[in-house]
């Protein structure tokens, strides 16, 4: 349920996020399963919109440090749309000069930093990068990385140097197509806090804000949040029947209660066409329609 603290403003304007990376991401599955791309792999975050969405409301400024599903990350925090576009299509224009792909989303205008490629270092980076120049510094890693030793050594260093860092596990139950109770026995937030406050937690928007908002000033933290992968692990297919349970539906259900579904419903048309229209412009430029 929605907040009474939050203002009719900011419950459109996470909504509108959430609209911008699900369409984005919607058109890039369009162009990539028509073959109007080049067939690198690529990392969708439908169905998680709600994380990095609910996160930029809070977390102005803060620097990030991705992995390899950054799309969402990158648009919430208020990357430039088509820059992203050129970036999936191996463009120089592109946000990491058409070298990063969709895996390593690197623009330091919003002070996001590329991957390397490796399971899980953008945590050691990131703890490091805060503890040095003393900057809010959010990480998000996945439920798989998130156990490597490196990654839990840093959120252990970390917690005893009190670095400004807050950790987001995405926490979907699969390290591709592997249950994590098949690997493990425990809970990020219950056993690797190492003394942090911590949170285990739905990807609820108006939940995260409440939580998010709570931390914001007791860092360093993590927050395991539990969400859905809606297509595979990379590319556009899907991992096996659709999910019992739609975030995105949901949320809108909420806002509806909250008496704005007229005005949600318009910010999801606008950005819809909006989107599609952008991503058709930078096909034409390119030279791929």
């Amino acid at each position: 349920m929605i907040s009474g603290s939050l203002t009719t403003e900011e419950i459109l304007e996470i909504f509108r996020k959430i609209c911008l990376i699900r369409y984005f991401e919607l058109n890039l599955k369009r162009v990539y399963d028509a073959g109007l791309m080049p067939r690198i792999p690529i990392y969708l975050s439908v169905g998680q919109e709600t994380i990095a969405a609910s996160l930029s409301m809070i977390y102005k400024g803060a620097s990030l440090f991705g992995q390899h599903r950054g799309h969402g990350i990158y648009l919430a925090f208020g990357g430039n749309p088509a820059q992203l576009i050129d970036e999936l299509l191996g463009l120089p224009t592109g946000c990491a000069g058409g070298m990063g792909g969709s895996a390593s989303i690197q623009c330091p205008e919003i002070k996001m930093f590329g991957h390397d490629g490796l399971m899980g270092t953008q945590v050691p980076i990131g703890v490091g990068y805060a503890i040095g120049t003393g900057q809010t510094t959010i990480t998000f890693m996945g439920d798989a990385s998130a156990e490597e030793g490196y990654v839990l050594g840093a959120i252990g260093y970390a917690a005893t140097k009190k670095a400004p860092i807050l950790f987001v596990v995405c926490d979907n139950g699969l390290s591709i197509l592997t249950k994590k109770d098949v690997r493990r026995n425990w809970n990020m937030a219950d056993h690797a806090g190492f003394g942090m406050i911590t949170m285990d937690m739905t990807d609820d928007p108006w939940e995260i804000i409440r939580i998010g908002k709570l931390f914001k000033d007791q860092l360093p933290a993590l927050i395991n949040i539990r969400t859905n992968r809606e297509l595979w692990h990379a590319g556009t297919g899907r991992d096996g029947e659709p999910n019992e349970f739609n975030r995105f539906n949901v949320t809108k259900n909420d806002i509806a209660i909250a008496g704005l579904k007229i005005e949600a419903d318009i910010i999801e048309k606008e950005i819809e066409a909006s989107i599609e229209a952008l991503w058709n412009q930078r096909l034409q430029l390119a030279g791929r329609l």
